[in-house]
Order: C-alpha cells, then structure tokens, then sequence
C-alpha cells in the first residue's frame, strides 16, 4: 500500500478580489466615467467666453474713455492756443499804447523839420519796430468823419463839404489789426445849414429853365413844320 500525502488534494486558497471577476468591475466603473469628460469640456469653454466677453466690454470701456480723454486734451490745447495769443495781444497792444506819445514827438519833429542825423535814424528805427509789431497809423484829411474811429476836438461850417468831413489831423490814430488803440483826434465841418436846401433849390430852378427852353425848341420846330419849312416858303 503506499501511502498518500497529506495536503496535496487540498485546493489553493485564491485571494478574494482577484482574477476576472474582479477586473471586469473595474473595466465598467471606467466606462461609466468616461461620458463625465464632455460635460468638463463645455462648462470650461463657456467659462472662457465669459472672460472673452467681459474683456471685451472692458477694452470698450478703456477705448472710450481713451477717446474722451484725447477730445478734452485737443479742447484744452485749443483753449490754451487762444489764451496765449489773446495774452501776446494785450501785451503788445499795452507796450505800444506807451509809445505812442514819443511817436506823436517824432511825428512834430517831422513836421517841423527837426528829424535830422542821428534822431533820425533812431526815430525811422522805431517806427519800423512798432509796425513790424503791427501798428497802424490812420486819419486824413477830406475823409468822411467817423465817430468810431474819430474824435471830434473842433467844429466849424464849411461851403465846400456836402457832409461832415475831417478837414484837419490834430492827432492821428492808431490801430492793431482790426483792434482801435487810439482813436484819431481830428477838426470837422459840416456843410453851411443852408447851403443843401440853395442847392436843391438852385438845382430846380435848374431843371426849370432846362424845361423852359426844351418847351420853345419843340414850338419852334412845330411853327416851322405847320409853315412848310424855309425851303417851301
């Protein structure tokens, strides 16, 4: 008889949880996990969109405030632009204001024949810098009188003037551009209070006598047509 050893009909014991059994669980559990990715996927790209829109109005945003700002700068320039030459203006338009009594000397030393040698040059000097500075002088004689441009210091009746004239400079004017610094102080004259109606009325009878003698042309050319003329008598 041989004898059987003890142990070798005995079944392995196999751990729970491996083999087949326990990978085909795992296999569904991973497949069951899979749709979940498409659903990250969507919320993810709308999450984007979002940030994408809100960039976008905020670009908006800057932009037009960029645009606002840039508006109001140009206002500011132009205001500044105008401030300063408005400024230059006055400056000027006071410097000559204190040079014209030495230009109304120089202008009774010419007059007077004293403008001579050095004086001269120095005073013709001047009047060039105070005309490149834009100075003008105005006022003539026989110009028609101006109460904007005119001051009126004398007043007198003259035959010869059909309407109030200047008809002396006792002081000329000056003016920057279209700016009066200084109007002309000069002597008028009007015409004599009646000297507009005899000459209305002088020119009337004017036209009387033209009529008159028009009349006794016209007759005598009739008398001469009724009479035959000269040839047929």
């Amino acid at each position: 008889m041989t004898e059987e050893t003890p142990g070798f009909d005995e079944k392995p014991d196999v751990p729970s949880g491996s083999g087949s059994e326990d990978a085909e669980p795992q296999a569904a559990d991973s497949s069951q996990e899979e749709p979940a990715a498409p659903a990250g996927d969507a919320a993810q790209a709308a999450g984007l969109t979002a940030q994408l829109d809100q960039a976008r109005t905020a670009l908006s945003e800057r932009t037009a405030d960029l645009q606002r700002l840039q508006a109001e700068f140009q206002n500011y320039r132009r205001r500044v632009e105008r401030d300063r030459i408005a400024v230059r203006e006055i400056a000027v338009a006071n410097l000559l204001t204190e040079l014209l009594p030495v230009l109304d000397d120089i202008g009774r030393a010419r007059e007077h024949g004293e403008l001579v040698g050095g004086f001269k040059s120095v005073a013709e000097s001047l009047e060039t810098v105070a005309a490149k500075m834009g100075l003008q002088q105005f006022a003539k004689e026989g110009e028609p009188f101006d109460p904007t441009i005119h001051e009126a210091l004398m007043h007198s009746y003259a035959p010869d003037v059909t309407e109030t004239t200047c008809v002396g400079i006792l002081q000329p004017g000056y003016k920057i551009g279209d700016r009066i610094i200084r109007p002309a102080r000069v002597a008028v004259a009007e015409p004599q209070p009646g000297a507009q109606a005899d000459a209305e009325e002088s020119g009337a009878e004017g036209e009387k006598a033209s009529e008159g003698a028009d009349g006794a042309e016209n007759a005598e050319n009739a008398e001469h047509k009724e009479n035959g003329g000269p040839d047929e008598g």
